[in-house]
């Protein structure tokens, strides 16, 4: 079991971007069961305002382009206070997929995701409720084209299949009844929609009671004059969507594989959505405070997405904490490494795990990761630096050194990897001008491992 530090810098690996040192001190003072609730329970989050940001990006409000509004949300990723607000929204985002080639619609494709960030951590009826009523989902799978004497299948396929139940548990029929339930749940907008000076107007959610299947549907066993309300509540009570919702979470927060000890986490994780009438939060608390997920099966046991790579790494380097052009170098950053925000490749969403990782994007991963974390101009690597100058004493070995950055930046190197970095570090570091310079180095080796790929 690790000890109260280490356990909550694993805390905040998995349900955020990582922590400082700064950070850190006071989450130790908490405790680790009132740091779970404190960011499971986000009261009063704040990041850089958004008011702010305008006055130096006026093209964030240009919906008709992907790369402004992508940087208006990385901005809020490293800035802000309550990381697993965010680190919801960026689950959902990669099940709940929608991209701008098919939308089309910045707006709304934000909105979207800021739905995530509001109602992700709790009931998941409520979620997939807003889900269906969702402007940008209903354009991603064409449920504004789903008529009572024309059905679409297309968002009820995919709202049983990769949104909530998960093949094998459902029929083709229980899809054609569902997408009827659906007839007529469509969007609205202005006549007349200038594009100048500000992009496209924003749609919303209209019911046409004109085009809806009003006649009885069988779904799921059950029969009634089901509208989508009721759709949902037959899904939401399933134990395939229990499982379903249960292992996707696991996933995303605790270990892309999951074994035997893992798979009893999940169904203590089921227990806990069902106890809590479908609530997400519930569900992570369960998982949170699980022997498993304390446990060193569950640390550095997840490959990072190129966003949480990208992210982690600025909140270390404190490199954005005011408008500036360069946000959007992050955007692209994240590109090359394989995620753009607000355009995953499919509604399957990213492909994770190792596949995160080949000979291209590892790269553009390590390159990235070591120039940001050796960079002694960057406010928070000076920070770094200075801790670990003051808790060192005067006369140290090159293994002291190595040992103690990468317990800063929370980063456990085998020993294979220790010997291969203390064979690159330049001679036995003394407290002279230099030093600083020696240990930005090293951050930047630690930065270029193989283990700081993992969470």
């Amino acid at each position: 079991m690790l000890n109260d530090r280490k356990l909550i810098m694993h805390l905040m690996g998995k349900s955020g971007f990582g922590a400082t040192p700064e950070e850190l001190d006071k989450y130790v003072l908490k405790g680790y069961d009132n740091v779970v609730e404190d960011i499971l329970n986000p009261v009063h989050s704040s990041s850089l305002p958004e008011d702010i940001i305008y006055r130096y990006h006026v093209d964030i409000a240009e919906s008709r382009l992907p790369t402004p509004t992508a940087a208006k949300w990385m901005y809020r990723l490293v800035t802000t206070d309550s990381p697993l607000e965010e680190k919801i929204a960026l689950f959902w985002h990669g099940l709940f997929a929608s991209n701008f080639a098919d939308v089309q619609q910045m707006t709304m494709l934000y909105e979207q995701v800021d739905m995530f960030r509001k109602l992700g951590l709790g009931n998941f009826r409520d979620l997939l409720l807003e889900l269906s009523k969702d402007t940008a989902m209903g354009q991603m799978l064409d449920n504004i084209d789903n008529h009572a004497d024309a059905i679409n299948e297309n968002w009820g396929r995919e709202l049983l299949e990769l949104f909530s139940m998960g093949i094998g548990n459902y029929t083709e029929d229980d899809v054609k009844e569902a997408s009827r339930a659906f007839t007529g749940w469509t969007r609205d907008n202005l006549e007349y929609t200038p594009f100048w000076p500000y992009g496209r107007v924003a749609w919303h959610h209209k019911f046409d009671d004109n085009d809806h299947d009003f006649n009885t549907k069988t779904f799921l066993g059950e029969t009634g004059n089901f509208d989508g309300d009721q759709i949902i509540d037959i899904i939401v009570k399933q134990k395939a969507t229990a499982e379903f919702i249960s292992t996707r979470l696991y996933q995303y927060f605790c270990s892309d594989q999951i074994d035997s000890d893992g798979q009893l986490a999940i169904n203590e994780m089921m227990e806990a959505y069902f106890t809590s009438g479908y609530e997400i939060r519930s569900v992570l608390r369960s998982l949170f405070k699980s022997d498993h997920f304390k446990s060193d099966k569950c640390t550095y046991s997840k490959v990072k997405s190129p966003i949480e790579l990208v992210v982690g790494t600025v909140r270390f380097s404190e490199a954005y904490s005011k408008p500036t052009l360069a946000i959007k170098d992050l955007v692209d950053q994240a590109t090359f490494m394989g995620q753009t925000l607000f355009q995953p490749p499919s509604v399957e969403g990213w492909h994770e795990g190792v596949e995160w990782i080949d000979s291209g994007t590892l790269i553009e991963r390590v390159n990235f990761a070591s120039s940001e974390m050796s960079d002694l101009n960057k406010p928070g690597v000076k920070k770094l630096v200075a801790r670990i100058k003051n808790e060192l004493p005067n006369s140290i070995s090159n293994e002291d050194l190595l040992n103690k950055c990468s317990e800063m930046i929370g980063c456990n190197l085998s020993n294979t990897t220790k010997e291969l970095l203390l064979d690159s570090i330049d001679n036995s570091p003394n407290k002279n001008h230099k030093f600083d310079d020696q240990i930005g180095q090293i951050l930047g080796f630690i930065a270029a491992t193989k283990e700081y790929q993992l969470i």
